[in-house]
């Protein structure tokens, strides 16, 4: 006896960057010149200068106060997608600007050995995974938002670039920088397994325009 099939609504489909629910309009889903896009994009172009800081000094109260604007444009950018209304380019390249700041600080910060190098490397490589997943599903029409897990994942890292940029020594930061580094790595796999989970779901969910 062949199984029930599932809801046309799929778990890969956003009203928002935050919630799941049908993608916007067809015409409207890559729809790129959009306020929130345009703070996306200005994190994205300010990552250099960030990877420039961090290699010069770290820590660092110039490093640091740049670190927490772009990371403040995270809420910013998500706040206007509700506002004025989600694209599937935006729920494509909110996360993509997240991977590309927190990864630059890292691997910069690798370099300077302030922080270890494997749990970098383990983050990257769970990072190239998801894009790869997320343009694979993007031609389909499909668009992936971020799950809580996910979510509580780049929170720690922002918590842990902010940890290790802070130029206010005390006996326990550097252990708890480490250790919220290797929180992040295990948020990170774990998200992973369960948007591996979800697109073996959404295969048998057919998936309206896609």
């Amino acid at each position: 006896m062949s199984e029930p099939a599932l809801p046309a609504a799929t778990l890969e489909q956003p009203t928002s960057r935050a919630e799941g629910g049908p993608l916007p309009p067809r015409g409207q889903r890559w729809q790129l010149r959009t306020a929130a896009n345009g703070v996306t994009v200005a994190r994205l172009a300010c990552t250099p200068v960030l990877v420039v800081l961090v290699l010069r000094a770290t820590p660092s109260w110039d490093a640091l106060a740049l670190w927490a604007v772009l990371a403040g444009t995270d809420a910013a950018d998500g706040w206007l997608a509700r506002r004025r209304g989600a694209t599937a380019s935006g729920a494509f390249l909110d996360p993509l600007a997240d991977k590309v700041l927190v990864l630059g600080a890292l691997v910069a910060m690798a370099a300077q050995g302030t922080v270890t190098l494997l749990p970098v490397v383990l983050l990257a490589g769970r990072e190239l995974a998801m894009t790869g997943y997320r343009v694979a599903v993007a031609r389909r029409g499909v668009s992936v938002p971020a799950r809580l897990v996910a979510k509580a994942k780049t929170l720690v890292e922002f918590i842990t670039v902010g940890l290790v940029l802070l130029p206010v020594a005390w006996r326990d930061r550097p252990p708890l920088s480490h250790a919220a580094l290797w929180a992040a790595v295990v948020l990170a796999w774990a998200s992973g397994v369960q948007y591996l989970v979800d697109s073996r779901v959404s295969r048998r969910v057919v998936v309206p325009g896609g």
